[in-house]
């Protein structure tokens, strides 16, 4: 069949801080992650995923902190539970600078900054990748971002993905509408750099933005970046059937992705997509061995300076739930919430207790974990493939930089063998290497109804407006 012979796609799955999901892992002499406030960090790092043909460096962040368990961050800060956490995308120019084909996937909340100034930033970084770079689009889930920024409390999920969705809007509307191709000439003879007849203004008022003026770059080589997006609940998946072109999930084993796959998709395709027009990722943590024993014993390694109770404070910002108020066997009463639905919805179904979470979270996080030798795991990555129906893998480091060093000199071997895996990269940009159609969307991507000519505020195919004139 098919997906038995499409070829892995890979991202190496980081963030610009000490822990990042395997926690208690900094802890670890050969760790260097502690290192992540250094250019050098990131850009050897860089190097050595291009190395190993890499699509990207999918670079995770948040806005808050995580103060649900004990109800503070004494764990959190002490266990570096994403605390400290630098901005995600000071280091991307460096990193393209020391690269060609590597892709940047870059998370960044709509709430964080307005959609006006926002695009002028991902153009920027557009232009200056050469077309490598991703957004990965969040809602967020944390009250105590919104209580730094505002004062105020985090909105109610649905909503969340409401002002997303017409954040979206706007950016559309700048990216693909605002310049046409022909706008930018650079004509010194005839004293015209920008022909302003191919300029448009942008116009919008809805529920959330009202916006007028014009998209301060340039058309950059892919416009609109690669969009990512993760949500798994319904509303989440309904907004990434939408928007997403690469969808990371989360799933214990092949069989439960398969499910989130085809739900992905089924939303793709409801609103006038392709499936194929999404590629999914899911989130596994890797350690690699020139034997199953030597991998075995890495692991063991790795297990004795994990910190399972880091990863339960992780986890209690992600449900909202405060488990260290709770015995170890003492029944958790789940009920949705305002956090990460999915991830309480999951907990709930199978009834976890505090000792069944911090058992899964012996390496600090509850990622899937495959251990052994090349073959081992490129057979267990294969059966991903073609039973769990995925296109690739978030690969989370445990130690930096030898979690990903060992993936790329142990593994990709056997997958290249196996015909699973390029042997160089695609021409093209981050989007054009992923899909092989080009460097902007689709035209039966929503974005196609902001092209070309302007449209009226009120003309809006995403979202309804406060008022018409």
């Amino acid at each position: 069949m098919a997906a038995a012979t499409k070829q892995i796609l890979l991202n190496a799955f980081n963030m610009t801080c000490a822990g990042h999901i395997n926690h208690g892992l900094w802890t670890h002499p050969r760790d260097r992650s502690a290192e992540y406030n250094t250019l050098s960090y990131w850009t050897e790092q860089a190097k050595l995923l291009e190395r190993g043909l890499f699509d990207g460096l999918f670079i995770a962040d948040i806005i808050g902190v995580y103060d649900v368990y004990g109800g503070g961050i004494d764990v959190t800060a002490r266990e570096a539970v994403q605390l400290p956490v630098n901005d995600p995308t000071m280091m991307i120019s460096a990193m393209a600078a020391v690269t060609e084909h590597l892709g940047f996937g870059v998370t960044i909340n709509v709430h964080q900054e307005a959609p006006y100034t926002f695009a002028r930033r991902l153009s920027t970084l557009d232009h200056l990748t050469g077309g490598r770079i991703g957004w990965n689009v969040v809602t967020g889930y944390l009250d105590s971002a919104h209580r730094a920024q505002s004062g105020g409390t985090l909105p109610a999920h649905d909503r969340r993905y409401d002002y997303a969705d017409e954040y979206l809007e706007v950016l559309y509307r700048l990216w693909e509408g605002s310049w046409d191709d022909a706008a930018v000439r650079r004509d010194r003879a005839a004293r015209v750099f920008s022909d302003p007849a191919h300029i448009r203004k942008v116009t919008h008022r809805g529920a959330f933005f009202a916006v007028e003026g014009y998209h301060l770059s340039e058309p950059s080589p892919q416009r609109t970046p690669v969009l990512y997006q993760a949500g798994a609940s319904g509303r989440g998946r309904a907004f990434a059937g939408r928007h997403a072109e690469c969808v990371f999930i989360s799933a214990r084993d092949p069989a439960t992705a398969r499910e989130s796959v085809r739900a992905i998709r089924a939303e793709a395709v409801a609103a006038g997509r392709n499936p194929d027009d999404v590629k999914v990722f899911v989130g596994l943590a890797i350690i690699p061995g020139r034997t199953r024993a030597e991998a075995e014993a890495k692991r063991d390694e790795y297990l004795s300076y994990a910190s399972p109770e880091a990863g339960l404070a992780h986890f209690s910002a992600s449900t909202g739930i405060d488990f260290a108020r709770y015995g170890l066997d003492e029944p958790i009463p789940y009920a949705p919430g305002n956090a990460i639905q999915s991830a309480t919805a999951a907990a709930a179904r199978r009834g976890l207790t505090k000792r069944d979470l911090l058992a899964e979270l012996q390496l600090g996080s509850r990622y899937a974990v495959l251990t052994g030798d090349a073959v081992t795991i490129a057979d267990e990555l294969q059966a991903w493939i073609t039973e769990g129906e995925v296109d690739g893998f978030n690969l989370s480091r445990i130690v930096v930089p030898e979690s990903f060093s060992d993936f790329i000199d142990l593994v990709i071997p056997e997958l290249q063998d196996r015909g699973l895996y390029k042997t160089a990269y695609a021409e093209g940009s981050l989007r054009a290497k992923l899909f092989g159609q080009g460097d902007r969307l689709p035209a039966r991507h929503p974005a196609e109804a902001y092209r070309g000519a302007p449209q009226r505020p009120w003309d809006s195919p995403l979202s309804e407006p406060n008022q018409r004139p």
